[in-house]
């Protein structure tokens, strides 16, 4: 990170956020946009309360608009990243603080300028110093460069090698010596390798004597070990200008990216090079960037000095070009050389013409240049050259829409026509309407005209042809484009009851087909259709229509002379005789306990205990009960049904769960299989449409009906009914012998010996039966009434459902009389509201008024 962002960081942020008026976007990176983000997070406010609160501050209209679009932006970008999207609300505060830290730490992986602002962005060259994911540290990896200088502290690896052979590490002195065994100090400071080189075969002939002559046999090699390091110093316009210490290799390259490259002020085309105070080399980063010539990227050597100076001419170029931005020019440049750094124009530019904005004499102007003077003219400091665009319009184009084979645009050539442009196209759909086609053509003054066109007589050649022009836009309607779409419904004895596509001539049995069949309860000689009636004057709503079809689908005479017509309705009514079994479930102390189906309309409780095979020895006729379905028991469906159905088939046919299984039975199940698919598929739509309307549900649902105690008591599907078995028994077909019906469940327990006590009393328990022990004695066993009993309202729950309550006559309470399994229940007072002073008040004003009006009464 640059020094002017640390600097201008640390300014800014060390500040809270109630110094927001002198801000200047511009002058924000994304970095320092999401750390104001975070600030105002973790000080509860949103983004539109920040921007508020800039305001009211004084920040200007113009920085604030520019404040929310970057704060748009960015969290545009962190919410791509997260379903659950970016910079929130107050709600999620702290969850979102921690996720919003992985996000934009995300978004700073993946963008390598996430630091720069927008401005540092757009200078051409600025990014090449701040590109996380490039590296300028020189490569150590390399063959030894026979032009490398030697200095103090090189590391050299002198081989000898073929009749002779011999190696000699040694390392060169600060006053550039190197001493080698039997030959003494060589001096090798300064000189190339290739020098070097040289020097060491001339010492070292004189012990290898195959080293010398015109016929040698024996070879010297020179490389380098550990390479010296040097100090470079960076210093001018640089992001973190000082002095640093890089490897020998390093080149001015390697030194601008070690001191972050040139900043904002900084020339990128005048980099100097200065070498025991003479300059050595100008270094251009634009010819590097643009055409790869580094010849001016030298070696550094121990103690440069690397300048970059201020930036002495800078233009902008706003446009259609590749490269839009800043862009710094040398005083001899023209417009052309600005084309190679911009990369060249776009495909939409407009390049006749440029428009140049220039500040001169203490004024803006304008300048047009011509394209014939690019090359002439020279751009000066401060310039904007805008670029403009191509108009968007087509001078040559027609289109065609609708029932064509290929609709879309084509070339305007000299006198193509309506039915020319339809055989471009391939000819006409086979729905196509020709009756009529509509020509949308394009005035001079581009509004917009509708042409009516005769297309059949068009083509047939009866009518004129028409000449298009341009951006003419021929649209020729398909049949189904200009009716309703047309449909059948059937409701009933269905497999699949729904809507269907019409098709012409089609007849109930292929309705039915479509529906997936008839079902067993179906009846096939009372067939209803209600077809709509099209004279609405007649005051009839609808035409109704009966027919019988064969119960095996076959086409009979009747169905093929009655053909359903468009939005016909098809009712399969359910057979008269046909009715499922009614199932009633014993459960207790009978012979023979479980389900039994109904048997008649009129099947009474003693019936089907009869069939039961009555009470064993064990049963407790008093405590028997009837449980019975509510009005509001909710049946299973016969959707619901039909899946449990098919469930259990399929369950018998699973290959899986089966050692042998025959091929119909295999097709069988994976028929099931796709059935039950579609079903969940289904019901998963249903569910994701409940989840959505659950809301507005409970908006719209009353207060009594969200009380749930209310609902459950209210609503429930299934209620206790108290019976005397015994008198059913005795008496069968009486009046406690009740009629059965469908889910109802008769519960007979065994011989019950315990009383419970629940309510208001001090030790809710339950306790052994005492024959002919009164309520007040139970009581005393559970520790006696509490303080917020409500003693006259006790009543008693008998074991079949019944139950009996206390009753008062004068000072006397009468309790009921107890059975084995019974249920003994204590209510609660009733919370009394204690009056305050100002009722009390409100009473005694009350007392006073009517004491007086009862005086004046007597003395009247």
């Amino acid at each position: 990170m640059s020094i002017i962002f640390v600097l201008f960081f640390s300014s800014l942020w060390a500040q809270n956020l109630s110094d927001l008026r002198n801000l200047k976007v511009d002058n924000l990176s994304d970095a320092q946009i999401e750390q104001l983000i975070k600030r105002a997070e973790s000080s509860g406010l949103t983004s539109s309360q920040m921007e508020a609160m800039a305001r009211e501050q004084g920040l200007s209209p113009i920085e604030a608009n520019k404040l929310r679009t970057r704060i748009m932006g960015l969290q545009r970008t962190v919410g791509s990243k997260s379903s659950t999207g970016g910079f929130a609300g107050n709600e999620l505060r702290s969850m979102e603080l921690e996720d919003s830290d992985d996000l934009f730490d995300s978004i700073r992986k993946s963008d390598p300028y996430y630091d720069l602002t927008p401005f540092q962005k757009k200078i051409f060259g600025y990014k090449l110093f701040h590109n996380r994911n490039l590296n300028f540290t020189p490569s150590l990896n390399l063959p030894t460069p026979q032009s490398y200088i030697i200095g103090g502290g090189d590391q050299l690896l002198i081989d000898v090698y073929g009749a002779s052979q011999e190696s000699y590490d040694v390392t060169v002195s600060p006053e550039g010596r190197i001493l080698v065994p039997n030959v003494g100090p060589i001096q090798v400071g300064g000189a190339t390798i290739e020098a070097a080189t040289a020097r060491l075969k001339s010492s070292l002939g004189r012990i290898y004597s195959g080293l010398m002559g015109s016929n040698p046999n024996t070879f010297l090699q020179v490389r380098l070990g550990n390479i010296r390091s040097i100090k470079v110093s960076m210093v001018g316009e640089l992001s973190k200008p000082g002095t640093y210490t890089l490897p020998s290799f390093a080149s001015v390259f390697n030194g601008l990216f070690a001191a972050g490259g040139p900043n904002e002020n900084g020339s990128f085309r005048n980099i100097q090079v200065y070498r025991d105070s003479r300059l050595v080399t100008t270094v251009d980063i634009y010819k590097f960037l643009s055409k790869g010539e580094s010849e001016a990227n030298i070696t550094l050597h121990d103690n440069d000095v690397i300048i970059v100076p201020p930036v002495q001419s800078r233009v902008e170029i706003i446009g259609p070009v590749r490269r839009e931005g800043f862009f710094e020019v040398l005083p001899e440049e023209t417009l052309s050389d600005l084309y190679i750094y911009t990369g060249g124009f776009k495909s939409e530019a407009y390049t006749d013409r440029l428009t140049i904005r220039r500040v001169e004499n203490n004024e803006r102007r304008i300048i047009d240049v011509a394209q014939a003077d690019f090359k002439s003219f020279n751009p000066k400091d401060g310039d904007e050259i805008l670029i403009g665009e191509a108009l968007d319009r087509f001078v040559n184009r027609v289109q065609v829409s609708g029932a064509v084979q290929r609709p879309g645009e084509y070339a305007l050539e000299n006198g193509i026509s309506v039915k020319s442009l339809i055989e471009k196209a391939q000819g006409l759909k086979p729905e196509a309407f020709v009756n009529r086609a509509t020509l949308y053509r394009t005035s001079d003054d581009l509004t917009l005209a509708a042409e009516p066109l005769d297309l059949k007589g068009i083509l047939d050649g009866t009518v004129e042809d028409v000449v298009l022009k341009n951006e003419d836009l021929l649209y020729i309607p398909s049949r189904y484009d200009i009716q309703e779409d047309t449909y059948v419904k059937i409701s009933g004895e269905v497999n699949s009851p729904g809507t269907f596509l019409f098709a012409t001539s089609m007849t109930v049995g292929d309705l039915i087909l479509q529906a997936g069949g008839l079902l067993e309860s179906a009846s096939n000689s009372y067939i209803e259709i209600a077809r709509r009636v099209r004279d609405a004057s007649s005051g009839k709503l609808a035409e109704l229509i009966t027919l019988s079809i064969d119960p095996n689908l076959q086409l009979t005479e009747e169905e093929r002379n009655q053909p359903l017509l468009p939005f016909d309705h098809v009712f399969i009514r359910k057979s008269p005789g046909f009715e499922r079994e009614l199932l009633v479930t014993i459960q207790g102390e009978v012979n023979y306990p479980g389900q039994f189906a109904i048997s008649s309309a009129d099947e009474r409780i003693s019936d089907v205990i009869k069939r039961a095979g009555g009470l064993n020895q064990f049963a407790y006729p008093k405590g028997a009960s009837l449980v019975r379905r509510t009005v509001y028991y909710k049946e299973p469906t016969p959707e619901q049904v039909k899946e449990k159905t098919l469930r259990d088939i399929r369950e018998k046919v699973d290959p899986e769960k089966r050692d042998q299984i025959n091929q119909a039975e295999l097709i069988i199940f994976e028929r099931l299989e796709q059935k039950i698919n579609a079903i969940e598929e289904e019901k998963l739509i249903q569910e994701q449409k409940k989840i959505l309307e659950a809301n507005k549900d409970f908006m719209i649902s009353d207060s009594l009906s969200r009380d749930s105690l209310f609902s459950e008591v209210r609503f429930k599907q299934q209620d206790v009914i108290g019976i005397n078995l015994e008198d059913i028994l005795r008496n069968p077909g009486s009046g406690e012998d009740l009629i059965l019906h469908e889910g109802d469940i008769l519960r007979i327990p065994k011989e019950l010996q315990t009383i419970r006590m629940v309510g208001e009393v001090l030790l809710p328990t339950t306790t052994r039966y005492i024959a002919n022990a009164s309520l007040r004695r139970y009581i005393s066993q559970a520790g006696g009434f509490t303080e917020e009993a409500r003693k006259s309202k006790a009543y008693v729950i008998y074991a079949n459902g019944d139950a009996k309550r206390t009753h008062s006559f004068m000072m006397f309470k009468f309790y009921p009389h107890l059975e084995p399994g019974a249920e003994i229940v204590v209510p609660k007072k009733p919370e009394r509201e204690k009056l305050g002073a100002a009722a009390w008040l409100g009473i005694a004003s009350s007392l006073a008024t009517l004491g007086i009006l009862v005086q004046s009464l007597i003395n009247n």
